[in-house]
């Protein structure tokens, strides 16, 4: 199988043979580990006065760089980060990175148009807007959603892409910042019309959210995506109890605690990628890709990084 057959089959949360499919969101340390910068850490603001020549060596250059953090570390799919506003730029470095790959990985970028939980900029009064003004707001969510809905078709219809991965954050560690009323009100419906949107586009769907999801648990299960992510231990979840609550019905991805890989010690950032495996991997009945519970971020070191795909590469192994 390629990695991206691979990777479907786990989204589809049927049994696999061999390694877990491994991927990362975000893989920010390419400088250290390639020698190369990471496109999102580049500055492109003469791109309006580039010739085609110069801005096609610049796609082919970040494709180039995608593939090439995929080959080292064994990932299955590769969720696009880019500098590029423009559909038609966009898309020509998703058919690049195919074309490059012979069609290798599962291609993904993000596609969410629900609130996420706001800054503290705009907290207080985005709080107050739930509450005096609600039916705007709803008015803003549909918008919202009709827009990013138009935008991915853009993909879809010419079959760049094989998911879209839905990024917005609802939670901090120690609770959602919705309600599971508010929950219900603001994020619950449009959630879950653009995920059967995208379904109908014959996208395969990956819900991503830091933090303590576990009293929206339900509510993001019935917005049936095809995967959720990144069962983030700091907020208190726990892979085994998701598992046996939804592994059934969502494919799970995550759970290595990416503060114990930046903070902790060798020895329990061993002790804890073996955990989150071991969890993950329990029945060996599929439904489950080995990664951060958020991203390889600026900030964490190399090598712990590179510990973790060592153990992965030696114990994700279904017999």
């Amino acid at each position: 199988m390629t990695h991206k057959e691979k990777f479907i089959k786990a989204l589809k949360r049927e049994s696999i043979v061999g390694h877990v499919p491994h991927f990362e969101l975000v893989f920010y340390l390419t400088a250290e580990s390639l020698g190369r910068v990471h496109p999102q850490q580049r500055s492109f603001g003469q791109w309006g006065q580039m010739s085609l020549s110069e801005k096609k060596w610049h796609i082919d250059d970040i494709a180039d760089l995608h593939i090439k953090v995929a080959e080292k570390y064994d990932h299955s799919a590769i969720f696009i980060h880019h500098p590029f506003n423009d559909m038609e730029t966009i898309g020509e470095l998703l058919r690049t990175i195919k074309e490059k790959s012979n069609d290798e990985y599962f291609l993904m970028m993000h596609a969410d148009p629900t609130f996420s939980m706001p800054d503290g900029y705009n907290m207080i009064d985005f709080t107050a807007q739930m509450y005096e003004e609600p039916e705007r707001l709803k008015e803003i969510a549909k918008n919202n959603m009709e827009g990013s809905s138009e935008h991915i078709r853009y993909f879809a219809d010419k079959k760049l892409l094989d998911g879209a991965t839905l990024c917005s954050d609802y939670c901090f560690n120690v609770n959602p910042f919705f309600t599971p009323e508010l929950f219900d009100a603001f994020i619950h419906p449009y959630l879950k019309e653009i995920i059967k949107r995208y379904r109908e586009m014959g996208l395969y769907t990956i819900k991503h959210t830091d933090g303590n999801i576990m009293p929206i648990l339900d509510q993001l299960a019935d917005c049936e995506p095809d995967a959720l992510h990144s069962l983030d231990p700091q907020g208190g979840v726990s892979l085994k109890e998701v598992k046996k609550l939804y592994g059934d019905k969502l494919c799970l991805i995550g759970n290595v605690n990416c503060g114990l890989l930046q903070t902790g010690t060798e020895e329990e950032c061993t002790k804890d990628i073996r955990r989150s495996l071991t969890d993950g991997m329990e029945g060996n009945s599929g439904g489950y890709i080995f990664s951060t519970s958020n991203c390889v971020y600026t900030g964490l070191q190399l090598e712990r990084y590179e510990l973790m795909h060592r153990i992965w590469k030696a114990e994700g192994i279904y017999k």
